[in-house]
């Protein structure tokens, strides 16, 4: 099936008009690659194009952007190996499927918000390794051709290097250890926080964070332990605070989390929630021993007034009232 969106000519002005818009000016990493799913969805006639990217584990498949039918539903994460695309990632192969009612390895969701019969998944190279995947998807079958194939993996081609960019970028103000954001960014991080908060006459609140006795894990168990036990509690932390909540490694075993919209009730409820995870599940390390490490916590809400710097002083001074009254709780300033 040829359709006039795959001429030759046609093909090669959509891609060089997508080279020089996403090379001639600045441009963030979502609407780099809300560009790609543009350009599929016209490229291929398509229903519907998907940018999928690995997360830093490696192991989850996110919606990195999404063009055509169905872009405004909920966005669906797939592991690794999981439906058509994770398969791609595993394989680091193209996945072509006429029919994907006869194909076992696509997986149906509900609530996607557009019809597919026929499927085209490419995936993205970085430096010799699979970063993600380029999925399109067409609401009659066999859509996709031979020729499309080659034609998909030039296109996914385009996505790397905004990819690439916002890798490095995230390596400059990512504390390599924990993958929370170096010190150097909170306040930066601030700042915007409070500026959108008087903006937009919202809530602004932080908690900081410090891990009781730390140093003495490090005495009985040695750095390289200590280190394992700082990587899993910062990964833990990103986790179990929303989606907007910013989370900033201070240095050693003290971090701060950034909550835009939380009054002072919110986030301390937020910081209770991570102190009874702390409580409930020790820390696992590797050569599969485990720590029972445990936090002290202090939460401050901005008053709108006063400056960055006073506003995390008040939270430091709850997290000091937290280490005087036994640690392993969460104090209010």
């Amino acid at each position: 099936m040829t359709l006039p969106s795959r001429q030759p000519e046609h093909a090669l002005r959509v891609l060089v008009d997508l080279t020089r818009k996403l090379t001639e000016a600045e441009i963030g990493l979502e609407a780099a690659l809300k560009l790609v799913t543009d350009a599929a969805v016209e490229l291929f006639a398509a229903s519907h194009a998907s940018l999928r990217i690995l997360d830093d584990s490696g192991e989850q498949l996110l919606s990195g952007a999404r063009s055509g039918a169905g872009s405004h539903a909920a966005p669906v994460r797939f592991r690794r190996g999981e439906g058509v695309a994770g398969w791609v990632i595993e394989h680091g192969e193209v996945a072509r499927v006429d029919d994907i009612a006869n194909d076992p390895r696509f997986v149906q969701i509900e609530g996607q918000g557009f019809e597919m019969a026929s499927l085209l998944c490419v995936p993205l190279f970085s430096a010799g390794k699979v970063v993600g995947c380029l999925a399109l998807s067409a609401d009659h079958h066999a859509h996709f051709s031979e020729e499309d194939e080659i034609l998909g993996r030039l296109l996914a081609n385009c996505a790397v290097p905004p990819l690439e960019r916002a890798r490095l970028q995230r390596l400059a103000i990512t504390d390599a250890l924990t993958g929370s954001l170096r010190q150097s960014q909170l306040a930066p991080v601030l700042d915007q926080a409070m500026r959108s908060a008087l903006v937009h006459r919202g809530a602004l609140s932080i908690v900081a964070i410090d891990l009781d006795h730390f140093k003495a894990v490090n005495d009985r168990f040695g750095h390289l332990v200590g280190d394992e036990v700082l990587r899993s509690f910062g990964r833990r932390l990103r986790q179990l605070v929303r989606g907007e909540d910013v989370v900033v490694r201070r240095g050693g075993e003290e971090f701060v989390v950034v909550l835009p919209g939380c009054d002072v009730e919110a986030a301390k409820t937020a910081a209770e929630r991570v102190r009874q995870d702390l409580v409930r599940v020790p820390i696992a390390l590797e050569d599969g021993r485990s720590i029972e490490q445990r936090a002290s916590f202090g939460v401050a809400q901005w008053d709108g007034v006063e400056d960055a710097r006073a506003f995390e002083h008040r939270a430091d001074e709850a997290l000091y009232q937290a280490k005087r009254r036994g640690r392993d709780r969460v104090e209010t300033g």
